[in-house]
């Protein structure tokens, strides 16, 4: 994975998840979120890397999250749909890393001046990180960080508060499951980060969700419980292939994820390296 970024492991449909019989595509998702899907398709990215440009028509003020590839073409888009909104491009913020979300930062920030935001200073173009409980600003709209390390370390979901939509890069998918893409992704902060996500569904306030790949998701609380069954049973898979003696990751994946087609397996395999990790750490 490294910075590459693959993002699933399977085809397991969450409850909850939106099926408009309409193709995702890009457009006005909610009132503050416009998608601007990036065209890099795949097993691993689904329908491509969603874009998202949040503010307030008007506002003359705009945040890109998650600009994905170096796509020129793309890059302009993204551009030209702020300015179509009298909203320029104002800060550049990641949801993680990888390459299919932060490929593109750079060179946004050269086309609008705007710094690029993330908690990996790496992928920093500016002064300023990001920090879970903080809020950025677009105009009077309000954008919450919620810390949710796991796929990677770095991994946040944004909040907007004021609709109640959480954009969580992939830390929750529009399709299937995401990857803890170990070693630099864990399981244990994970399944925390999921806890977390489902209490602030709980509290009802988070109403959408809106992922780096895939269609948006209008039931958050169902979703978040099938993501923390599903992360259970495979764990629990794990676990039986290890008692019966089978150690190997490569094996443990060519049992526990058959029904995952094998261009997904490398995926899977980091997913079985973290749940061993964490049922080392259990030992």
């Amino acid at each position: 994975l490294g910075t590459d970024g693959c993002t699933m492991t399977g085809r397991i449909l969450p409850a909850g998840e939106a099926r408009d019989s309409e193709p995702w595509a890009s457009g006005s998702k909610t009132a503050a979120a416009t998608l601007l899907l990036a065209p890099n398709p795949s097993a691993w990215t689904l329908d491509g890397t969603n874009t998202w440009l949040v503010g307030s028509p008007g506002s003359g003020q705009a945040i890109v999250v998650d600009p994905g590839p170096a796509d020129l073409v793309h890059l302009e888009r993204i551009v030209a749909q702020g300015l179509a909104v009298d909203s320029p491009v104002t800060a550049i913020v990641l949801t993680h890393g990888h390459a299919d979300h932060s490929a593109g930062a750079r060179l946004l920030a050269d086309m609008t001046g705007a710094e690029v935001r993330a908690v990996d200073p790496e992928h920093r173009l500016g002064s300023e990180g990001l920090v879970g409980g903080e809020v950025i600003t677009a105009g009077s709209l309000e954008v919450r960080v919620v810390a949710t390390p796991g796929h990677t370390s770095d991994s946040v979901c944004l909040l907007i508060e004021s609709e109640g939509s959480l954009l969580t890069g992939d830390t929750v998918l529009g399709r299937g499951t995401t990857v803890v893409a170990w070693p630099d992704g864990e399981l244990g902060p994970y399944l925390e980060s999921l806890r977390h996500l489902r209490e602030l569904a709980g509290e009802n306030r988070i109403q959408r969700i809106l992922p780096g790949h895939g269609p948006l998701l209008l039931n958050p609380g169902q979703v978040l419980d099938g993501y923390l069954e599903h992360r259970r049973v495979r764990l629990d898979e794990v676990r039986s292939a290890v008692s019966r003696g089978i150690t190997d990751p490569l094996a443990i994946v060519a049992e526990v994820y058959a029904a995952t087609p094998k261009a997904l397996w490398p995926a899977a395999e980091m997913s079985v390296r973290a749940q061993l990790a964490y049922l080392a750490a259990e030992d």
